[in-house]
């Protein structure tokens, strides 16, 4: 495991984002200055930078969509970015198609983390019980330092959020300021 710090950027999309979508929930919003900060200083430090995104195939059986609406098809006007979250083109950004909750489960997440030397991941998007956590869990199992800023992350049951939180502080890694997390990149 190297030394290096990465941000991992979880379902920045407009599904989560704008009104009407299955996924939308209104405090989403909350998350979207800190999540600017976050993706701007990741770029001006030159840090790796993966954008986790749920990409799932339109017209196929999809386990997920047992449990949860179908959303997020490839092609489909939910699975947008939101406006000025796409990846930027540089080779320091990566777009990580992902069909589960995790960003680690079934996709090459690990092998390139561990290629760039990546020791430390800065973990931030929705939702905080579900998706982030689902990713900072593996990414924990998988021996990386995990840290979560606060603020830029949450979800449409507060209550599953600040228990996901807590948890994830006593046994996954380390939830934190935005200040701190800044700090880290």
């Amino acid at each position: 495991m190297g030394d290096g710090v990465a941000l991992v950027m979880v379902d920045v999309l407009e599904a989560f984002f704008e009104p009407g979508r299955p996924a939308y929930y209104p405090d989403s919003a909350r998350v979207l200055g800190p999540l600017r900060e976050l993706l701007g200083k990741a770029r001006g430090s030159g840090r790796l930078v993966v954008h986790a995104v749920e990409r799932h195939r339109p017209g196929l059986v999809d386990f997920e969509h047992k449990k949860i609406p179908v959303h997020c098809e490839i092609g489909d006007d939910q699975s947008r970015y939101v406006a000025g979250f796409e990846p930027s083109g540089g080779v320091n950004e990566v777009e990580l198609p992902k069909r589960r909750y995790s960003a680690f489960y079934g996709t090459d997440l690990d092998l390139l983390l561990r290629e760039q030397g990546i020791g430390t991941v800065v973990v931030a998007g929705v939702k905080t019980n579900v998706c982030v956590r689902a990713t900072v869990q593996d990414a924990f199992a998988a021996g990386y330092e995990v840290v979560l800023p606060r603020e830029a992350t949450n979800s449409n049951r507060p209550h599953l959020a600040e228990a996901s939180l807590e948890d994830i502080d006593r046994y996954f890694g380390r939830v934190v300021s935005l200040g701190e997390a800044l700090g880290r990149l």
